[in-house]
């Protein structure tokens, strides 16, 4: 209760802080002010549409509609903040004229063109795929193995099939031993994925599949995640160990489960003469994997914040909040995901898929 009563209080906070100086520097009539206000406004409502039971009976191009206009807002809104506040402390050092904050078409032509601008290049830096290498030494396997990892998926209503299809290829085109996912397949409703039969396109991946549930298959339902993962082919590791070719291969349960098993316990059921990789969806406590005597945690869940400057947040509550990190004789790679939730912008952030090379 008292997480959402802050919340509301930020988002009562921040919109009025933002739509005061939106009056303030508009330079139309008051009824033209009103009209795009009231826009913004219909915007950040549809975030409130998205988060209720009504999305479900939307026609599925609405339902579209409705998640990117809610969620794209949120980072326009901080974006506008920034800017204000900008503006707000150059002008109280008297770095700028008072009259750029008042009725200035300068103003609003620039501010338009700089967020435009930034949403624009954002966009296409997320459907642009980064492909991120990494190399490990171990005695416990021979010879030279590729696996794949890949995290935060978030397929659904802003992640459709025909997107997640060229995900497909480029997993495909690796010839990994072993594709690892990190969770978070399903962005938080299975619906868009039953109507489009996405499970279809994890059928065409040509590598074996093991995967540790998110915190948002939790929101889309943990029984139909479950059943979504089984019909995807994907051997679902739940507070499970999976021995596989030269591989132990744990599955933490997510830790929105909070009678999971600890580590220590799972760790018991692995063969430690095999590489024993960890697949846990959020990087907390990395102690426990070194302590446990893991030779490679996978995890996501952090999106490296997603924008910038969201992403020094991300740095500051994680030890590892992004890519490759060790402690002692253990590796660990963060991944920022190769998805994304909500609008589908990478601002000083990526998207990515890891290939690990084990040698």
């Amino acid at each position: 209760m008292g997480f959402i009563i802050i919340f509301l209080l930020i988002v009562i906070i921040s919109h009025t802080y933002v739509f005061w100086h939106m009056w303030q520097v508009i330079p139309l009539s008051s009824v033209w002010k009103s009209v795009i206000i009231s826009c913004c406004a219909l915007a950040f409502s549809c975030l409130f549409l998205y988060l209720s039971p009504a999305q479900d009976k939307m026609p599925m191009t609405l339902a579209r509609i409705v998640y990117e206009l809610g969620t794209s807002w949120l980072i326009v809104l901080l974006y506008l903040i920034i800017i204000f506040l900008v503006l707000d402390i150059c002008r109280l050092f008297h770095a700028i004229p008072k009259s750029l904050l008042h009725n200035s078409l300068p103003t609003c032509l620039g501010i338009v063109l700089v967020i435009g601008l930034v949403l624009f290049c954002g966009n296409i830096h997320y459907h642009h795929k980064l492909r991120h290498e990494v190399n490990i030494k171990s005695q416990k396997v021979k010879g030279r193995h590729k696996l794949l990892f890949i995290s935060d998926l978030h397929l659904g209503y802003h992640n459709p099939r025909s997107e997640f299809s060229r995900w497909v290829d480029l997993v495909n085109a690796e010839k990994a031993e072993l594709i690892l996912i990190g969770g978070d397949i399903i962005d938080g409703n299975i619906r868009p994925l039953d109507e489009e039969q996405t499970w279809e396109e994890f059928q065409k991946i040509e590598s074996p599949m093991f995967a540790c549930l998110g915190n948002h298959e939790y929101l889309a339902g943990k029984q139909k995640s479950e059943e979504f993962y089984k019909q995807s082919g994907i051997t679902l590791l739940k507070d499970e160990v999976s021995n596989y070719g030269d591989y132990s291969i744990i599955g933490r349960d997510d830790r929105t489960n909070k009678n999971r098993s600890d580590l220590q316990s799972l760790v018991k059921k692995a063969n430690k003469k095999k590489f024993n990789i960890l697949i846990d969806h959020q990087p907390y406590h990395l102690e426990e994997a070194e302590n446990s005597g893991i030779d490679l945690q996978l995890s996501g869940h952090t999106h490296h914040g997603q924008v910038w400057p969201l992403n020094w947040i991300t740095d500051c509550l994680y030890e590892c909040a992004y890519g490759y990190h060790q402690r002692g004789n253990t590796h660990y790679y963060v991944s920022s995901g190769i998805g994304i939730w909500g609008g589908k912008f990478r601002i000083g952030t990526c998207s990515e898929y890891v290939v690990i090379n084990i040698n």
